[in-house]
């Protein structure tokens, strides 16, 4: 791999490890930092940091030698340090605090596999990392072992996937799946990919941000017997790019494996326009595209992490024409309360008439585009593809719309709020009076639906 430049670290208190138990990921796992002691060989604790780490209740705390080392131990706000090392305001709630504030627990047909979207699922695998983030969506069941999933419950997950063949795409979380036993990992991807209508797995994970030195040639010689097998790392922040990230993703593209970035929002952290340029234009050189920067989730110990949504646009707004288009990831706010990730980006169309819209580029140039003066619609009635699509049970949602499924989607109790407890009466006798003609199947639709 050719050498692009980026650094390699290795704290002092760590010079005099032997390279082979310092490149060993076992080696890495059985001595990360978690007290008070560990970290002041590092560097020198602030007294809010002391504080947390000495609260009862604290959300796991375990960093890798190697992610420490990352660290600029002069920086008490560093930004790896942030990520990792957690605070006093860690331990302060906020208006709009939830436990699980993505419902992921709601939409769990089985315990650990979330159905939220129609083709496919989340599937929990572990609750144990290499290091842990102080802003983890999953810290409800994260870092505690009690709290990991049962042999049973595996087979449960199986069990769903393979009697629910609209499932076609299935991403592997946690936790991380990459801090799984070898074995345990190899026999899930064999399972998986033993069910025949599941097309894709993906896997989630920030070991080779935390533990580069995990993704050995073992590894990706036995990833890549499931391909198409895609996966997505976590980078928040340039310093994150190191020479050791730089070889594992080359080993995990070189085994043929997409790779992706997933960021979050942090404030302090990466809340600049020109850090964020310089992210993901390092991602692309080591061969990770960005994918989603995330809105900051509003779960425990995450309030002073949080921006407003304005600053991922103004972020999006910077980006967007600023540098090549495929460095330009989705920002999002993942629904609080279950609703799935919500695209969310600056206005590129400024007006439209039934002949023309407006539009601006990144640089305020405006134009117009001059629409056709006729266009013979597509008849899904003639096309095989139509005939054939997938069926989205009670998840069309506003697609259903415009394919004329229904002519609108109504808040649950609507028509019970607005009959204001009228009885049954002569004028409400035609239920036709309310079904438009030529749209839907005519049938009577619950809320649900």
């Amino acid at each position: 791999m050719k050498n692009l430049g980026f650094p390699s670290k290795r704290a002092p208190v760590y010079q005099d490890i032997p390279d082979e138990k310092w490149n060993d990921w076992r080696w890495q796992l059985s001595h990360r930092l978690n007290t008070v002691e560990e970290f002041e060989k590092v560097f020198k604790l602030t007294p809010s940091e002391r504080k947390a780490l000495q609260s009862d209740h604290l959300f796991r705390v375990d960093i890798t030698p190697y992610y420490a080392s990352l660290i600029d131990p002069e920086d008490e706000n560093d930004p790896i340090r942030r990520q990792v090392v957690p605070t006093a305001a860690e331990i302060v709630p906020f208006t709009g605090m939830m436990e699980d504030s993505l419902a992921e627990d709601m939409h769990s047909p089985v315990p650990g596999l979330v159905h939220r979207y129609p083709d496919r699922v989340l599937m929990l695998v572990t609750t144990q990392c290499a290091s842990y983030c102080r802003y983890c969506t999953r810290g409800r069941i994260v870092g505690d072992p009690s709290a990991t999933f049962s042999r049973d419950e595996f087979e449960q997950q199986i069990a769903y996937l393979k009697a629910t063949p609209q499932v076609r795409d299935v991403l592997l979380s946690g936790g991380d799946p990459l801090v799984l036993a070898p074995k345990l990992l190899e026999e899930l991807l064999t399972r998986l990919r033993e069910i025949p209508h599941i097309e894709i797995i993906r896997i989630g994970s920030r070991v080779p941000v935390f533990m580069p030195m995990r993704i050995t040639d073992e590894l990706t010689n036995m990833l890549k017997k499931f391909h198409p097998l895609w996966l997505n790392i976590h980078v928040n922040h340039p310093n994150e790019i190191s020479a050791e990230l730089a070889e594992a993703c080359d080993k995990l593209s070189s085994a043929g494996i997409p790779l992706g970035n997933q960021s979050v929002l942090l404030n302090g952290i990466n809340d600049c326009v020109n850090i964020q340029k310089k992210l993901v234009q390092s991602l692309v050189k080591i061969r990770v595209r960005p994918y989603y920067l995330y809105q900051c989730d509003l779960v425990e110990g995450a309030g002073h992490f949080r921006t407003p949504v304005a600053k991922g646009i103004e972020i999006i707004e910077g980006l967007r024409g600023h540098t090549s288009g495929f460095a330009v990831p989705t920002f999002v706010v993942d629904a609080p309360g279950g609703g799935g990730k919500i695209p969310v980006m600056p206005n590129y169309m400024i007006s439209a008439s039934d002949h023309k819209v407006v539009l601006r580029n990144y640089e305020g140039f405006i134009t117009t585009y001059e629409e056709p003066t006729s266009y013979e619609a597509h008849d899904p009635k003639k096309c095989a593809f139509c005939q054939a699509k997938a069926v989205e049970p009670g998840q069309s949602g506003v697609l259903g719309l415009l394919e004329g499924e229904r002519m609108s989607i109504k808040p649950e109790g609507f028509d019970h709020t607005h009959i204001r407890g009228g009885k049954q009466h002569r004028l409400r006798e035609n239920v036709n009076k309310w079904k438009p003609l030529g749209i839907g199947d005519g049938e009577e639709k619950s809320e649900g639906d």
